[in-house]
């Protein structure tokens, strides 16, 4: 195994998506190694990242780590969505975007994305902010307070988890999907005098806010369809990642004249092959922000999946040998870095408890993937002999 990047950033890869196999707060383990290959990727000429987190509260910390506006503190604190903020690892990381920065010339800066909608599996506020600083940037004033309501109507849980109580269906919902949508023609028909009187950074930001409007309202109207639950369940989860998919081709619109883009998400999000999970009695499909992008970009989407040894924070002991991660672990010291063809003849892991958000290495996932990166979180953990 390696952990030299380089192996697997090779062109044509614009857009090099990073995957973990639980999420940050359960296990962190992952976000040093992520912060690593980075550091590693900009030497290579990588000039932005993209992680899973509301795409709009990202800004502010973009306009920290390019520009040095706000504070640290203010960037972790009003930068990320999901609690993502809290961790020291990101932490670390914009810290060091931000020193990295510091005297070099703009086309050389690294940035800061998110990619994510600012939704949750069961709530989404209401697109109203959103709306609004567009409407203020194209100087209209639509009467969107009556069709809005207030924002909590939006932002309960039973807007999400009960059709008969979402807010998107109906007349009003309509209506300001109508809107939206009309405002979205108007930016791009306008752009010309908007980009002269502001700037594209403006517009671009102004664009942004009305994507993320639209697919709080594509969101809520989901929500609100009278199917069968699991096909309604399913269909919320697909919208997100369509949304999620959408936000990584913008923002390789964006960068894709400044250098290609790491992306840093969770694996049921990044992977090439289509996502499923059981819930409630459920067995849910989708298809992946990754499975999208990767159809649409082709060879310039790679895909390196996360893999996950042992952890004491999960209670994840050693894995057995045959398995796909204990394949890779046998190999491993910390960390490192091995293509998927390496390891296609293992087998699923069974000692993961469901509890603990551990999605462990399966064929489909392993067959779609370039290359996978193994953590051995806890060197200590249950079962295993420290190899430190």
């Amino acid at each position: 195994m390696s952990q030299d990047i380089r192996d697997f950033a090779t062109p044509p890869c614009e857009l090099l998506a990073l995957g973990e196999p639980v999420h940050p707060t359960r296990e962190p383990a992952f976000g040093d190694v992520r912060n690593d290959i980075f550091a590693s990727l900009a030497d290579l000429g990588y000039r932005s990242i993209a992680l899973e987190t509301d795409r709009v509260a990202a800004l502010a910390v973009d306009d920290f780590v390019r520009h040095g506006r706000g504070t640290l503190d203010t960037a972790m604190d009003e930068g990320f969505s999901h609690g993502f903020g809290a961790l020291e690892a990101n932490r670390r990381l914009v810290a060091w975007m931000r020193a990295y920065n510091e005297g070099r010339p703009a086309e050389e800066r690294l940035a800061f994305h998110g990619f994510d909608t600012p939704a949750e599996n069961t709530s989404a506020p209401s697109p109203r902010l959103h709306l609004e600083h567009v409407c203020d940037y194209l100087g209209i004033a639509p009467d969107l307070a009556d069709l809005l309501g207030d924002d909590e109507r939006w932002s309960r849980q039973e807007a999400i988890l009960d059709p008969a109580a979402s807010v998107g269906a109906g007349p009003a919902a309509e209506r300001l999907r109508v809107i939206a949508d009309d405002m979205l023609t108007s930016l791009h028909a306008r752009a010309p005098e908007l980009v002269a009187a502001t700037s594209r950074a403006d517009w671009f930001r102004a664009r942004t806010r009305l994507a993320a409007g639209l697919g709080l309202l594509r969101y809520h109207g989901q929500a609100a369809r009278r199917t069968e639950e699991s096909a309604r369940i399913s269909g919320l989860l697909a919208t997100r990642d369509a949304l999620m998919a959408q936000n990584l081709l913008e923002i390789r619109g964006i960068e894709a004249e400044r250098g290609p883009t790491l992306a840093f998400a969770h694996n049921s999000h990044l992977q090439r092959n289509p996502s499923s999970m059981s819930m409630a009695g459920m067995d849910l499909g989708w298809h992946s922000a990754g499975s999208v992008v990767g159809a649409l970009l082709g060879r310039r989407y790679t895909v390196v999946i996360g893999s996950l040894g042992r952890s004491g924070a999960l209670g994840l002991a050693e894995p057995e040998p045959d398995t796909y991660e204990g394949l890779l672990q046998s190999r491993a010291t910390g960390w490192g870095l091995a293509s998927a063809a390496e390891i296609a003849s293992g087998r699923t892991r069974t000692d993961a408890r469901p509890e603990t958000g551990y999605f462990p290495l399966d064929r489909a996932l392993v067959e779609a993937a370039d290359a996978i990166l193994h953590v051995d979180a806890d060197p200590a953990a249950p079962g295993g002999e420290d190899r430190a």
